[in-house]
């Protein structure tokens, strides 16, 4: 099999063709370590992780050692665990000690379990290691009155204290802000939020901005894409195979691997039971692609 175009004609695809995006090689492996399963059911995600969603399991640690190990053979650069919540996982620290054998480990989590004690294990795996090791905290406001709507009430001032507690292990983390507010897209609201970050003791301030991915609950919350929302076989820009993540990297969940971590909900986009199957090229074909063309957007930190 040379290419993989995703299922056209299910739900959620359009049935149009969409360009060809190349597969350049495996830089970067996503993990859905906790699947779906996760502390908090925020109304804007894009894959429908809560407490009671087992739509995707839990990764058996065996399972994680083997792609780990994998990656490493297939020249990987850097590794992502997401979920769902990592910290969930029974076997969260010896996974990222074999990780960081490996590679870079980027950890998104929304930081609610990150207590004083998870924080000082991380802070000293973290100065054990010699490769870098990065958590991505999600916050989606400078205060409760923007965040908690959205990610559940008192979740502000746990997120933050999950966040301090890394900082005083030695770790400066990163803050994932789905830009659900206006306020968030403007010059203003972006430089409010870093002095926010700045006079809670993060220095320096590192600020991720995502943009809403308009399927799982946040089609319910802001609406879904509208029908003419896709992208047509000649609409990618020269070297964009470069920019789009999905050129360069692969999820895999306990169900098998997927293009990229937006979509392992969406059906058709399954590529198979292994990761081998899906190194391959793909078709861009669905409407959340346009979201990444717009945007230039990356799920890498």
């Amino acid at each position: 099999m040379t290419t993989q175009a995703l299922d056209q004609g299910s739900q959620g695809w359009t049935g149009q063709e969409g360009p060809l995006l190349p597969f350049l090689g495996l830089d970067t492996l996503w993990l859905q370590l906790t699947g779906t399963i996760c502390n908090i059911a925020c109304r804007h995600c894009f894959i429908t992780c809560g407490p009671k969603n087992d739509s995707h399991p839990m990764m058996d640690t065996a399972e994680v050692l083997a792609l780990i190990e994998e990656g490493g053979r297939r020249g990987v650069k850097e590794y992502y665990f997401t979920g769902g919540e990592p910290f969930m996982h029974p076997d969260i620290f010896p996974i990222i000690e074999a990780t960081l054998r490996q590679g870079p480990l980027t950890i998104l989590t929304n930081g609610i379990l990150i207590t004083p004690q998870v924080a000082e294990r991380l802070g000293g795996i973290f100065r054990a290691s010699r490769y870098g090791l990065d958590l991505r905290v999600s916050l989606d406001g400078t205060s409760p009155q923007e965040n908690d709507p959205i990610r559940g009430k008192g979740t502000f001032k746990t997120i933050l204290a999950g966040a301090e507690n890394l900082v005083k292990a030695g770790i400066n983390p990163v803050f994932a802000v789905t830009t659900i507010h206006s306020s968030y897209n403007e010059v203003e609201g972006r430089l409010g939020f870093m002095a926010l970050l700045r006079d809670k003791g993060f220095s320096p301030p590192r600020l991720k901005l995502i943009p809403p991915f308009k399927i799982g609950r946040e089609a319910r919350r802001g609406g879904g894409y509208e029908a003419d929302e896709i992208l047509g076989v000649e609409d990618l820009i020269e070297g964009e195979e470069h920019m789009l993540q999905c050129g360069s990297c692969r999820m895999v969940t306990a169900k098998g691997v997927y293009p990229c971590p937006i979509l392992i909900e969406e059906p058709g986009a399954r590529m198979g039971d292994t990761l081998a199957e899906g190194l391959v090229p793909i078709r861009l074909n669905h409407p959340a692609c346009v979201t990444c063309h717009v945007e230039g957007f990356s799920c890498r930190t």
